[in-house]
């Protein structure tokens, strides 16, 4: 497997590497979703795709704690993340092609870009306030 599965034991890991450079791409998905089980291995995909990030798959149910009343709308959600900069967070569909390019796009943005980015309209701003993951890794603690 190329990602990691979002558990107590490796919290610590998530949270590493969202300290650092590091581009951070988590799938916040249920155990009980259909649509999940078969992403699952576009994730993979995805992630084998993109050596250089760090993927985490989090089921929201298992990781309550740590999602806490996170909105998610529906699955699969993607958060898209490096340090405090929240770059995306959204409900995508399965498609390895389009995933692909997100995180591309995502990952091209230079600091100041992203800085940029971030503040741009309310509902980024509204991603960095409620969807960080650092914080909320940070909070569960």
């Amino acid at each position: 497997m190329h990602s990691l599965t979002l558990s107590s034991e490796n919290r610590g890991v998530a949270a590493a590497a969202l300290a650092g450079p590091r581009w951070v791409v988590a799938c916040l998905c249920a155990g009980w979703c259909g649509t999940c089980a078969g992403y699952r291995a576009v994730f993979e995909e995805l992630a084998a795709r993109h050596p250089d990030k760090l993927f985490v798959w989090i089921d929201i149910e298992d990781q309550a704690e740590v999602v806490g009343e996170l909105d998610i709308e529906n699955f699969p959600t993607l958060l898209i993340q490096r340090k405090d900069q929240v770059a995306f967070f959204g409900t995508v569909t399965p498609d390895p092609g389009l995933a692909h390019r997100l995180v591309q796009a995502q990952a091209a943005l230079s600091e100041a870009e992203l800085t940029q980015l971030s503040g741009a309209s309310a509902e980024r701003r509204q991603w960095q306030r409620d969807c960080n993951l650092r914080a909320m890794l940070g909070a569960a603690a």
